[in-house]
Parts: structure tokens; C-alpha cells; sequence
């Protein structure tokens, strides 16, 4: 055999052999599967029975759980329905408790409608017995009184009006007392901090001036020859001009404070000069007219200033410097002006109201004092006019014209500047009076409270701030001098002219003298 057969012959062995090898391999291979399948089959239906048996378990016990909760939930059921019919059958008892007591009031109150309607009927029974009663008597008063139905009702209507007349002074007593014990504490503590802020000084009023000479050969020289000198000299200045005995002066009178001012001026830079005639003496009152006119703007400035007024009219300002030389019981009328703007500006501040107003309206009260010696009218109206005249609000002018009560107030700071000058004026040291005015003023006083009835005799006591008036007790009740008080009170403030207040007493005295024997 060739080589390649046997080749061949090899390769078709091999083949077989392989294909051989393969199926018994497959038929091995398949029954180790089936095997392996069988296994597994086994223990899947032995792992579904184990489950079904554990379930069958799992079943039994839920049954089980189920039935116990159900148990548990009807104990539970029972007991609370068991609770509740208790509670509906209590609630039944306390109805039925409340229906009878419902029923014994209903028939309670029937018995008491019952027992009001008796006694209606038998109040109406009285009433109208009474009113006939009542008409008899009436009939029988009428009678014996002599008198009608309706002058009986005017004789107790005239009873009923003193009655109330008597209740109307209790009341206004009443009212007086509170609005004195609120009203007080207030404005005395408003007035003593205004007061407590203000401590001005005051100057004396004068009408003479006294110049101090270096010499008594002086006097010759200011008489000059003839008297030419000392003529010129009263000419210029409208002072008179007063040479006596008095050593080493000489005295200058004259109302008007300005004109002695600038005579003063005059005299001393003439004998400081030592050449005294007369074109020299006409020289230097010009020159001291010119000195004081720098003077009076000077002060008004400062004035104004030291109040805290700013914004005036230039001729404001001129006037007020010439209050420094104006006087009025003895009180310097500037100081007394700066003292009025202190302590109304005091009061603003308390009661909440234009402290810069309650200033200017302050300063400016008394302007018209600065030229009345001048200009015909009272200090007031020539004040106000001069207020109108430099453009000053309403309000300064009504204050002006309303601080003595020649007008009525018109706001509050008319009524503080209206105070402000009672106290500035009223405080001790600020004024002095000449004998004959307070004489007078006092016997005024007492003149004015014994014009009204039933006045016996008044005394005017405290330097007049106090009035004590004794009246006829047989002629007026106690209810009467309350009202008359009110009316003296009134007639003195219409027609007396004073500072500060007067206080009124009205006494009533009844006495009764039996002698034992």
C-alpha cells in the first residue's frame, strides 16, 4: 500500500474513532443531565412542599391572630357601647330631674303671676282710694287754706326755687373747691418756676436829677451873666434848671426822662469843658442828644438780645432803648419789660405754647410807654398803634391791648403776658406807690364794697390785697353772700386799677346776747 492510502486509511480511522468517542460522550453526558434534572426536580418539589407546609402554617397562625383581634375588638365594642347606654341612661335621669324642677318653677311662677295680679288689683283698689282722698284733702286745704290749686303750686314752686337756689351755691362751692385744688398745684408750680427764672432788679422813679459840681464857683459860671447861660441852657433841654444852697450840685427836674437825660449829658461835658455860653451850650446838647440817640439803640439791641426777640423793626428797637428812662411806680419800665418776656416765656415753656412769642409779645407790652409823654392816649392803645404801624402779628397786638383788660384775651399768650405783668409788677420791692394813690386806692376799694345792700361795714386790710366785708345777717342768707362775693369780686375788677389780686372776704355773723339775772 501507498503511503497515502495508508494515510488516508489512518485519517478515516481517526474520524471514527472520534465520531465513536462523541456519541458515547453525548449518551453518558445525557444521563448524568437526566440525573442532574431528576435531582433537581426532587428538591424543587421537596422546597414547594416544605412552602406549602409553611404557608399552611403561616395560614393557621394569621387565622388565629384574626379571630383574637376580632375577639378583642368586640370585648372593646361591648364595653363601650356598655358605657355609652350608661352615660345616655344617666344623661336620661339628669333630663328627667331637670324636666321636674322646670315644672315646679313653671308652676311656682304661675302661683306668684297669680299672687302680683291680687296684688295689682288691690294697688289699683288704693290708688284710686287714695285719689279720692287725696281730692278731699284738697278740697278740704282749699278751704280752710283759702287758697287755689294753682296758687298752691306757685307758693311751692317759690319754695322749690329757694331750694334750688340753695343745691345751684352748694354745686358752684363744690366746683370751686376742686378746680381751686387742681388748678392751684398746677399754676403755682408754673408761676414759682417763672418767678424762680426771673430776679430782675428794679430802678426808683425820679423827676430830678442831681449834677455833681468840682466847685461852688460853678454855679456862677452855668447861671451866667444875666442868667443867659442857665436861659439857653433850660431853652435847649425844656428841664429846669434848680441853683440852690445845696453844695457842690445842682438838680435838674423834669417829667420827661429823656429830656433830663440828655440836660444831664449836656451839663457834665460842659463843665468837664469849662467853657460855658451859649453856642457852646448848643453845641453840647446836640452832641448829647446825638450821644443818647447811640445810647437808646444800643440798649434796645442789647434788650433784645438778652430776650431772645430778634427780627425787629429798626424803630422798634429805638423805642424799646428809651424804655430804660421811662418809669412807672418806681419800676424801670425796660427791666420791667425783660422780666415780663422772662417769665411769660417761663410759662410757655410749661404749657407747651410759642415760647419765642410769648418773648416778643413779652418785650413789647408796654411800648407805648416809650412816647406817651409825647403822643396823646394811653400807654395801650399808643402801643398797639405802634405794633400796626411796624407789622407785628395779631397775636402781639391783642396781647398789648388785653395785658390791663381794657379787651378780652383772644389766645393764651395774651393771658400769660396779662400774668407775667402782675407778677413782675406785684413782687415785692418791684413798685412803690405815692401816699395819696394808695390812700386813694384804698378808700376806693372799700368804697366799691359798700355800695352793694346788705353791707354793714368793709375793711381794707394787707395794703390792700385783702378786703374783709361784714354783711347784715338779717338781710342776706349764706346762699346770698356767695353770689354777692362773686358780684364785688366782678365790680372791683371792672373798676379798680391794681397789682397782683385782691383777695375777698365776705363774713356773715349772727349773735344772740342774753344776760342770767
Amino acid at each position: 500500500m501507498s503511503i497515502i492510502i495508508k494515510i488516508v486509511i489512518g485519517a478515516a480511522l481517526l474520524i471514527f474513532v472520534s465520531v465513536v468517542a462523541f456519541l458515547v460522550g453525548g449518551i453518558v453526558m445525557k444521563k448524568q443531565a437526566r440525573k442532574k434534572v431528576g435531582d433537581a426536580t426532587a428538591q424543587v418539589e421537596k422546597i414547594i412542599a416544605d412552602g406549602e407546609k409553611q404557608a399552611e402554617a403561616k395560614k393557621r397562625e394569621l387565622m388565629i391572630e384574626a379571630k383574637e383581634e376580632i375577639h378583642r375588638s368586640k370585648v372593646e365594642l361591648e364595653r363601650d357601647m356598655k358605657e355609652r347606654r350608661n352615660d345616655i341612661l344617666r344623661m336620661e335621669k339628669r333630663i328627667l330631674q331637670k324636666e321636674e324642677s322646670i315644672e315646679k318653677k313653671l308652676e311656682t311662677l304661675e302661683q306668684k303671676e297669680d299672687y302680683l295680679n291680687n296684688k295689682v288689683k288691690k294697688i289699683e283698689e288704693k290708688e284710686r282710694e287714695t285719689g279720692e282722698l287725696l281730692q278731699k284733702q284738697l278740697d278740704k286745704l282749699e278751704s280752710i287754706a283759702g287758697l287755689t290749686v294753682e296758687e298752691a303750686k306757685n307758693y311751692m314752686l317759690s319754695l322749690l326755687e329757694d331750694e334750688m337756689k340753695h343745691e345751684k351755691v352748694l354745686v358752684i362751692k363744690d366746683y370751686e373747691n376742686q378746680i381751686k385744688e387742681e388748678s392751684e398745684q398746677i399754676s403755682q408750680t408754673i408761676v414759682a418756676t417763672a418767678i424762680q427764672k426771673c430776679a430782675s432788679d428794679y430802678v426808683a422813679e425820679n423827676t430830678v436829677s442831681v449834677v455833681t459840681l468840682p466847685n461852688d464857683e460853678m454855679k456862677g459860671r452855668i447861671i451866667g451873666r444875666e442868667g443867659r447861660n442857665i436861659r439857653t441852657l433850660e431853652t435847649m433841654t425844656g428841664i429846669d434848671i434848680i441853683i440852690d444852697d445845696t453844695p457842690e450840685a445842682v438838680v435838674l427836674s423834669g417829667f420827661d426822662p429823656i429830656r433830663r437825660e440828655i440836660a444831664r449829658m449836656a451839663l457834665e461835658k460842659l463843665i468837664v469843658d469849662g467853657r460855658i455860653h451859649p453856642t457852646r451850650i448848643e453845641e453840647m446838647v446836640n452832641k448829647a442828644k446825638k450821644e443818647l440817640d447811640n445810647t437808646i439803640k444800643k440798649t434796645g439791641d442789647q434788650a433784645a438780645f438778652d430776650a431772645g426777640v430778634f427780627g425787629l423793626h429798626p424803630e422798634l428797637i429805638k423805642l424799646i432803648g428809651r424804655l430804660r428812662y421811662r418809669t412807672s411806680y418806681g419800676q424801670n419800665i425796660l427791666k420791667h419789660s425783660l422780666e415780663v418776656a422772662s417769665l411769660a416765656a417761663t410759662m410757655a415753656g410749661e404749657l407747651g405754647v410759642d415760647v419765642k412769642v410769648a418773648k416778643r409779645a413779652g418785650l413789647l407790652h408796654d411800648i407805648g410807654k416809650a412816647v406817651d409823654f409825647e403822643m396823646e392816649g394811653s400807654h395801650i392803645s399808643i402801643g398797639a398803634d405802634i405794633a400796626r404801624k411796624y407789622k407785628e402779628s395779631d397775636v402781639i397786638i391783642n396781647a398789648i391791648m388785653a395785658h390791663h383788660g381794657d379787651v378780652e384775651p383772644t389766645n393764651v399768650i395774651s393771658v400769660l403776658i396779662q400774668a407775667a405783668d402782675a407778677i413782675s409788677a406785684a413782687r415785692p420791692g418791684a413798685r412803690r406807690e405815692t401816699l395819696d394813690a394808695y390812700v386813694k386806692r384804698i378808700e376806693r376799694l372799700e368804697d366799691i364794697a359798700n355800695s352793694f345792700e346788705g353791707i354793714e361795714k368793709s375793711y381794707a386790710v394787707q395794703a390792700g390785697r385783702e378786703i374783709r366785708i361784714m354783711v347784715k345777717p338779717e338781710e342776706l342768707s349764706d346762699d346770698d353772700i356767695v353770689l354777692k362775693c362773686r358780684e364785688i369780686v366782678k365790680k372791683i375788677e371792672d373798676e379798680l386799677d391794681y397789682p397782683g389780686q385782691i383777695k375777698v372776704n365776705v363774713i356773715r355773723e349772727t349773735r344772740v346776747t342774753e344776760y342770767a339775772k
